[in-house]
């Protein structure tokens, strides 16, 4: 499911100044050099447009896991992150095992969005209670969620979400947030990034998204990586419009890391059932993500945009150098 959007762009420049001895020649300060973009870190040049294709909720449906995996053996879809507490987790994790190069991250889960198809914590429900709806499944909603949720139980059930990868044999190159329930407020994104530098994994941080948390930039450190933006189709794209709305964000990609989100699945029987009275993000929007980022026409715009598509395994490898 797409997360809420934040929007807008804030840029950071950091300047020191060095100090002259009372005994040396007076000059005026220098500042220091600018710290490196994220395209100088990863060795490209400066005019790169590098773009992440990814896959969001694999093992929650064996409708998604097969699109996806269907995508990201197709060359065209560069990145996808698993649903831990979902029913189709032990097919995902067994696709995990015998493809370790895949770029697998975890899409840490907090909310239950379909009204037939629910699920809860892995921790044991009496452990999170504030996680839990009167029905005692995960809220429907981001909001909701975030309005309930004791940061606290937050952080020990995606602790949890983590380990039980870990145990099927899932090694995440990276985390992300279902909905974005754990980008809702300041104490929910902290403990995001405790549990991300604590496992050594990046976390999905878009400059996009300065304006509507301010306090995000604070929450920074020097492993951290800030991508310039999120594509994520919403529900005002007709689905006559669906293959221009992509075309189009790809042209107008700047240089840079983005990521572009899309949701795969197939327009069949399970996945109607799975999303039953609720179109957005449903089985007919996953079949149209999946014919798009699998096309003639998706590969053809990358190509005549320059847009290199490139991996959250890639981009790890920064803070495996420190």
């Amino acid at each position: 499911m797409k997360m809420k959007a934040l929007i807008a762009i804030l840029a950071c420049v950091v300047l020191a100044t060095s100090t002259a001895t009372p005994h040396a020649r007076s000059s005026r300060s220098a500042p220091r050099a600018a710290a490196k973009t994220l395209l100088e870190r990863l060795g490209y040049p400066p005019d790169a447009k590098l773009l992440i294709v990814h896959a969001d909720d694999l093992g929650m449906a064996h409708s998604v896991n097969l699109a996806s995996i269907k995508g990201l053996e197709s060359g065209m879809v560069s990145s996808a992150s698993i649903m831990i507490p979902c029913a189709w987790l032990p097919e995902i994790a067994a696709y995990a095992r015998a493809h370790p190069e895949a770029d697998l991250g975890l899409h840490l889960t907090l909310t239950s969005e379909w009204t037939l198809y629910r699920w809860g914590p892995v921790l044991a429900k009496e452990r999170v209670p504030s996680l839990l709806d009167t029905s005692g499944y995960f809220y429907l909603t981001e909001t909701e969620a975030a309005a309930h949720i004791d940061p606290r139980e937050a952080e020990a059930e995606i602790r949890a979400q983590i380990a039980r990868a870990k145990a099927l044999g899932i090694m995440p190159t990276h985390l992300d947030s279902h909905m974005g329930t754990l980008y809702q407020n300041q104490a929910l994104f902290e403990t995001l990034f405790r549990v991300a530098r604590d496992n050594k994994l990046l976390i999905r941080v878009s400059k996009e998204w300065f304006t509507a948390a301010p306090y995000l930039p604070s929450l920074l450190g020097p492993d951290d990586v800030v991508i310039n933006g999120v594509i994520s189709i919403d529900p005002s794209v007709t689905a006559e419009g669906w293959s221009r709305y992509y075309t189009e964000a790809i042209k107008g990609l700047q240089p840079g890391v983005t990521e572009m989100i899309v949701h795969l699945a197939y327009d069949d029987e399970e996945m109607k059932g799975v999303a039953f009275g609720h179109p957005n993000w449903g089985s007919e929007w996953r079949q149209r993500d999946f014919q798009f980022v699998t096309s003639d026409a998706f590969r053809k715009v990358l190509h005549e945009n320059n847009v290199k598509l490139v991996t959250w395994r890639e981009i790890a490898k920064l803070i495996k150098k420190n």
